[in-house]
């Protein structure tokens, strides 16, 4: 931590350092005058604003940036990408990346089939279609039909198919449409006979999915209210609403709502046997809580089943009254328990799975058994265990790579899964579950010469505390570890969330280029379970960004790469992840693309409720003393010094990401901007008609993959791909 002012205070923890309040506000209020990069980057206002928290002030000069929709931060945005696209344009490589990236990804893609009703849904993508299309079969024998081609949505494609649930019967679908990338949809019927919709539209959602009753006369969902001039406001809380079919949403009961803790957020599913409606009461991601109610009593109440908010519990399905979890209640790694509610204090809970020396990531109840897949070194193990939880066998997978899947009915005879490694495109089995074997029903051919040309690596390092920390390390065989080979190092680091294995057209032309990709499975991350989530969270924070920092310093001890051949790259609270070690160890690094951050931490919270509830890993800069010191030492927007040489960097984000808010990126770039010292590029590409993500066509993707890889050929000095040597 040799670059930073304040390395005391930085490596603050759980313990207050004395002097770093004075510290912080001494740095904030500094004005130097330091030598600004050659590029013309367009005017930022600096205001005056400033907050006080816990009685160190914090100067905010880009709060109004927070305004995204206002004439100034539009007129700033302009002016951003009116610097970086010809910037990006005129670097070699370009022409090459993009018209192998359009052949990287023209392979088919299939989804794994959902079956209801004797129908089978699942997706498909012939390689370049924007939007993967979604098809329906009455036999798997048989070709399917489409059922819904995003593509037609919007002429640009940027209208995509967020989420779609059949009934049970199979008969209808209902889907959700995003617009532009955003996390808001509405929520159409289809018949899936005719492929007609019906008039039914639902307003005002997020992340819901409808739950059917076994009748076909509606679902549950859950919505936002709206603000009384017909757009949703989720400042309010959500609420479980039953939409009947033919009828207005006008006309939606509301089931079930939680006025009195609106940070709390219910959302519904239905018993496989019709006879239970499940809601899971979401607040953080560290414990939850679940309700059920009894269907088809008119005088039925709410029975709050789990309401300790002591640990994690994912329903798997149920025998009658007795209920089936997952749950991080006495297994940081997970165990499999069943509840009877007709006795459910937690002395009667039976363990069905205990936990295991693996983390368990999730269960299923298919065909009468429990397919439980864990995490073993952050690749996937599946064991399937019968309904008294008698350890079957385990499914048979063909390497160290992710598996995904397992889903149908409690009576089928058949389960379908996808495989996938670095080096292994996805393919989608067919389990048969009396005999246990595994048939490719769907495989994949991707237009690469030889896969078996590059292997994979599982290292593990010693981090800054001393903790064993797992990276996958692929690249060309027989490369020469002579430090001199350009490296991209990912990471997340967050929310439970686990790295594993994955094929990606993307990192696949990375390494036809020479490069090295890297992968560090951090703790904040579910790799290991809830101990090595908790280990990078809140006063902990600081662990994943020493665990990144430690894999940079392996990759460059062990002669893969040197800093000025090493990238970095991140997205969402990965994107916070590379503000935060660029500015704590700039010198470590040749380039930076932090994506989508959360680069503000004393004020991400404030964006809508959706970030709100981050702070179960984050804090709020609200909580106490210790914890605001925590998060103002690594804040990427709060962190950036004037005087400092940082490495070139390019920002991405949208505008209409409502997940993380666009205005993190916005003040982070304006921040460093500012601060650069040196003729390093420091710039922002800012997407329109594109949210957090999800749903992005494949133009857009590809462009966007063709701008960070040329930017990176030209930062780490890498051949111009496409020229002979």
């Amino acid at each position: 931590m040799t670059k930073l002012l304040v390395p005391a205070c930085v490596a603050l923890l759980a313990v207050t350092v004395a002097g770093c309040a004075s510290t912080f506000a001494s740095r904030t209020n500094t004005n130097t005058n330091v030598a600004k990069a050659t590029m013309n980057y367009p005017e930022a206002r600096r205001s005056d604003h400033v907050d006080t928290y816990f009685g160190t002030e914090v100067h905010d000069p880009y709060r109004w940036m927070e305004d995204v929709d206002s004439p100034e931060v539009q007129q700033w945005v302009a002016a951003e990408n009116a610097v970086t696209q010809p910037y990006l344009d005129q670097l070699a490589g370009q022409d090459w990346l993009k018209q192998r990236l359009t052949e990287l990804w023209q392979y088919e893609r299939w989804g794994v089939p959902i079956e209801r009703g004797g129908k089978y849904f699942y997706t498909h993508n012939d390689g370049l279609q924007d939007q993967s299309v979604l098809f329906v079969a009455d036999d798997l024998g048989q070709a399917g039909r489409v059922l819904i081609d995003p593509n037609h949505f919007r002429a640009d494609a940027t209208n995509s198919l967020a989420r779609w649930t059949p009934s049970w019967d199979g008969t209808l679908l209902a889907y959700a449409v995003s617009n532009g990338g955003s996390d808001w949809t509405t929520l159409h019927v289809r018949n899936v006979e005719t492929g007609k919709d019906l008039p039914d539209v639902i307003d005002y959602t997020k992340f819901t999915s409808a739950a059917w009753t076994h009748d076909n006369s509606g679902f549950y969902y859950s919505r936002y209210p709206s603000d009384g001039e017909g757009r949703a406001d989720d400042s309010k809380p959500v609420s479980i609403y039953y939409h009947a079919l033919g009828t207005p949403q006008s006309e939606d009961r509301q089931v079930y709502a939680l006025p009195e803790t609106p940070e709390r957020n219910p959302y519904a599913t239905v018993t496989e046997d019709g006879d239970y409606l499940i809601i899971n009461v979401e607040h953080g991601y560290n414990a939850n809580a679940v309700y059920y109610k009894k269907l088809g009593e008119a005088d039925a109440q709410v029975v709050r089943l789990l309401d300790d908010w002591d640990a994690l519990y994912t329903f798997i399905g149920n025998d009658g009254a007795v209920f089936y979890f997952a749950t991080t209640n006495d297994a940081p790694r997970g165990r499999v328990i069943a509840v009877d509610i007709r006795s459910p204090d937690p002395k009667h809970w039976r363990t069905i799975i205990p936990e295991q020396a693996e983390t368990l990531s999730s269960v299923h109840f298919t065909g009468g058994m429990f397919f439980a897949e864990y995490l073993k070194d952050a690749h996937s193990l599946v064991r399937v265990y019968n309904h008294y939880g008698d350890h079957v066998r385990d499914v048979d997978l063909p390497g160290l790579g992710s598996a995904g899947g397992f889903a149908g009915p409690s009576d089928a005879t058949q389960t379908f899964y996808a495989y996938t490694s670095f080096t292994t495109p996805p393919a989608i089995y067919r389990y048969d579950i009396a005999s246990g074997k595994s048939d490719i029903y769907r495989d994949t051919k991707v237009p690469v010469d030889d896969l078996n040309s590059f292997e994979v690596e599982q290292v593990f390092y010693t981090s800054k505390d001393g903790t064993r920390v797992p990276m996958f390390i692929v690249h060309r065989k027989g490369l020469k570890l002579d430090g001199n080979n350009p490296t991209l190092l990912y990471g997340y680091g967050g929310f439970d969330i686990s790295l594993t294995p994955y094929y990606s057209p993307a990192r696949m032309a990375w390494l036809e280029m020479g490069g090295v990709f890297a992968m560090a499975n951090l703790r904040g991350g579910g790799e290991y379970g809830e101990a090595w989530h908790l280990a990078g969270t809140r006063l902990n924070k600081q662990n994943v960004f020493d665990d990144f920092i430690y894999a940079a310093k392996y990759l460059e001890s062990h002669g893969y790469t040197r800093p000025d051949k090493l990238a970095i790259h991140g997205a969402s609270n990965g994107g916070l992840l590379i503000g935060a070690v660029l500015t704590q160890q700039p010198q470590l690094f040749g380039a930076a693309l932090p994506a989508v951050g959360v680069m503000d931490m004393l004020r991400y919270q404030t964006a809508n409720a959706n970030a709100a509830g981050w702070a179960s890993d984050y804090g709020t800069s609200h909580d106490s003393k210790a914890m605001f010191e925590a998060l103002y030492a690594y804040s990427p927007v709060h962190n950036a010094e004037p005087g400092t040489c940082y490495p070139p960097t390019l920002i991405t984000t949208a505008d209409h990401d409502n997940r993380v808010a666009p205005w993190n990126s916005f003040k982070f770039a304006a921040a460093m901007q500012h601060a650069q010292s040196c003729d390093n590029p420091m710039l922002i590409r800012i997407e329109t008609r594109a949210g957090h993500g999800a749903g992005k066509p494949t133009w857009m993707v590809i462009e966007e993959i063709a701008d960070q890889y040329a930017f990176l050929v030209h930062a780490l000095d890498m051949p111009v791909p496409g020229e002979k040597d």
